[in-house]
């Protein structure tokens, strides 16, 4: 397979000379190791797949059609390759390439620690440690398009609603996020620290939403409101059809609306007249959240998030190359 990555040719043989066999412990983000900062970062970013062409991510559309998810392990041997690859454009005789291979594993071990140092925040502590597996996925949807800020969260333990504290950033259950990027309008991807067993993807949660469910199929649209009770706001399990108005698809109309809830619904306050703040009551809608792996919902966890192939066995086994 060929990756074609835009390095920059003239700098890297002047970074490969400030290479050190050995290196230094780094410490700090601006440190030199067994490489030069710049260069320590750009082959953490490397590694991490930025600038590989999505063909090389995705080899055909079929693969990623409209609204999927497609859920994989990355292969260490092949991002390694990549980042050989790269350096390799910085040795010119065979002197070169001899120190670069004595140089590599300093290198290697210092880009398994800068992976989870990338998007750690300004002021936390430094991360450290042997390299783990990589997971991940590629969302295909209008959501990403609709909502460019979809929060994504991995877990190596469902949190429950019940928990008392609700789920921070350095929660211990939470997985770190190695990569979070649209890669085009509608197409996210995302890398995670290690394999989750549960992951949620939800819209922001910025602002106030309103909104009705979208129960039509094809080219009817149809629209229902949940109705929710006008002094407890909890919803009591009665819907509404949404009328629109005639000649002007998906405009409501607001006085159809408050006769069929004066009519159907009058717990909703409309029996009295429908207020602005009553009617926004019943128009609130809270940021949708899809799981994947809820274990309240399934009995078996391994059946919804199980992968064909272990990453144990992906690393274990050697793959040779064929020419076809």
């Amino acid at each position: 397979m060929k990756i074609d990555v835009p390095v920059m040719l003239h700098e890297l043989p002047l970074q490969m000379a400030a290479v050190n066999v050995v290196g230094q412990p780094v410490l700090d983000d601006a440190d030199e190791g067994s490489t030069t900062a710049d260069l320590r970062n750009w082959l953490v970013r490397l590694r991490l797949l930025e600038g590989v062409p999505f063909a090389q991510l995705v080899a055909d559309t079929e693969l990623l059609p409209p609204e999927s998810i497609r859920w994989f392990y990355v292969d260490r041997s092949w991002t390694d390759a990549l980042v050989q690859g790269a350096l390799s454009v910085g040795t010119v005789n065979t002197e070169d390439r001899i120190q670069l291979t004595a140089a590599y594993p300093a290198i290697r071990d210092e880009l398994d620690a800068e992976e989870r140092n990338l998007r750690r925040a300004v002021g936390d502590a430094r991360l450290a440690g042997a390299a783990g597996p990589i997971s991940g996925f590629l969302l295909r949807s209008q959501a990403v398009a609709g909502w460019p800020g979809l929060h994504v969260r991995a877990f190596d333990d469902e949190p429950l609603e019940e928990d008392d504290d609700p789920v921070g950033e350095n929660d211990a259950r939470r997985m770190r996020l190695l990569r979070l990027e649209r890669l085009a309008p509608a197409v996210l991807l995302c890398l995670f620290d290690g394999i989750p067993k549960v992951v949620h993807i939800e819209e922001p949660r910025q602002g106030i939403q309103f909104g009705f469910q979208e129960t039509g199929a094809g080219s009817i649209f149809r629209a229902e409101l949940p109705v929710r009770d006008r002094d407890t706001f909890a919803e009591t399990g009665g819907s509404v059809v949404v009328p629109f108005r005639r000649g002007a698809p998906g405009v409501v109309n607001i006085q159809g609306l408050e006769r069929t809830l004066k009519r159907d619904h009058p717990e909703t306050g409309a029996d009295d007249g429908l207020e602005s703040a009553e009617y926004a009551l019943q128009l609130i809608r809270f940021p949708y959240r899809q799981v994947w792996g809820d274990p309240r919902t399934h009995h078996d966890l391994d059946l919804v998030f199980h992968a064909t192939v272990s990453y144990q066995v992906l690393v274990s086994t050697t793959f040779q190359a064929v020419d076809l």
